[in-house]
């Protein structure tokens, strides 16, 4: 199949998800079209089936807001006409759903008919969609749609109960390369990171205030106390300066160490032994299964999609919104025992191959096949 994929570039869920897809259909040899406004940061190496289309968007006086998704409904009916695209894969709604029904009603003035299928993916329908601004259109493009997925039971509830919908949506959960992230850690990196053999505790995501990113530095703290420990958290985002500021009033801050954004999270899940996820919501909790896969418990809340992939008291704990006495409490519980810890990374592994990527893709094939 000829198969066009529309998301955002950026380090996001729904990017990374996007991009990991496209590369696993072109290794099943389909040919791959990206339509997106920068080259996605998980989009490295080459690949004779992986094609890459930059949206334009050319600036005029006149526009206060340059209108990118008339640049891309365009772009992608360009695409579709010159390499004989067989469907329309858009991730994140806003506002590649809206374009991509654009782009079919221009191609079918053509007498070209091309399918589309929208994946939800989380805040495109739990926070930014349900701004009255974009609801409407929100609402009118998922029914549009040859065919509405999202990323986790969870998801597919919030969509139904905050959009007046119709369209069946099929949950196709979010995958792993477990292959990828199953890697013997480095040594060396790791002594380097924690020369006197310290814990090493992670948290990555885009430092949104739905992440309560500082819960993430309060439960390390009340580790640290009990067990000599390193924090590492990756990304970067609007709460990334409030972040520094608490971290530089810590005792304790010279344990913390502020990586930003990170592309090889394949070379830091291995050397570390927890991974925190201490968000407000989370549609379905990628970074968390990547850990997983890597060996490494979870300590999280219970929310969203969460207790979908992450088994209490198997592959990590999961804990109420907030509750940081909690999470440092069922961090310590891990960590403090080695034959413990041995235990959860063995069961988060196990957990992990549940949704490998082997499982999934097959999944969107099918799905690809039924609305051609």
């Amino acid at each position: 199949m000829n198969i066009a994929i529309v998301c955002y570039p950026t380090f996001g869920g729904s990017g990374v998800l996007a991009t990991e897809l496209g590369k696993a259909l072109a290794e099943k040899d389909h040919n791959v079209h990206f339509i997106t406004y920068q080259q996605p940061v998980r989009l490295n190496g080459f690949h004779a089936n992986i094609f890459y289309h930059e949206v334009r968007v050319p600036t005029y006086p006149l526009f206060d807001f340059p209108p990118y998704e008339t640049a891309l409904a365009s772009t992608m009916v360009d695409v579709v006409n010159n390499y004989d695209i067989n469907l329309l894969h858009v991730h994140y709604a806003i506002p590649h759903a809206s374009a991509a029904y654009m782009a079919k009603q221009i191609l079918a003035a053509q007498g070209k008919r091309i399918p589309v299928i929208t994946t939800l993916h989380g805040t495109d329908i739990t926070l930014v969609g349900r701004d009255k601004t974009y609801r409407p259109v929100v609402t009118f493009s998922m029914e549009e749609s040859d065919a509405l997925t999202a990323v986790s039971e969870n998801l597919k509830s919030e969509t139904y109960k905050n959009f007046n919908i119709k369209k069946e949506i099929e949950v196709i959960y979010n995958f792993v390369d477990v292959a990828r992230f199953n890697r013997k850690p480095v040594d060396a990196f790791k002594k380097l990171i924690a020369p006197k053999g310290e814990k090493i505790l992670v948290h990555a995501s885009n430092f949104r205030k739905v992440k309560r990113v500082e819960d993430v530095v309060k439960v390390f703290l009340e580790v640290n106390k009990k067990i000599p420990s390193k924090l590492l958290m990756i990304g970067d985002g609007p709460e990334r300066h409030s972040i520094e500021a608490m971290i530089r009033d810590c005792e304790d801050c010279s344990e913390i160490k502020l990586l930003g954004k990170q592309e090889q999270m394949e070379d830091i899940l291995p050397i570390s032994d927890l991974f925190l996820l201490t968000s407000e919501y989370e549609s379905f909790g990628l970074a968390a299964l990547e850990a997983m896969a890597a060996e490494v418990p979870v300590i999280a809340t219970n929310a969203g999609g969460l207790p979908e992939i992450i088994i209490n008291g198997y592959c990590g704990y999961m804990s109420n919104i907030g509750d940081t006495a909690d999470m440092a409490a069922h961090a310590i519980s891990i960590l403090g025992n080695e034959k413990t810890h041995q235990q959860f990374r063995k069961n988060a592994l196990e957990q992990a191959l549940k949704f490998d990527i082997q499982n999934i893709v097959p999944q969107y094939e099918a799905l690809y096949q039924k609305v051609i």
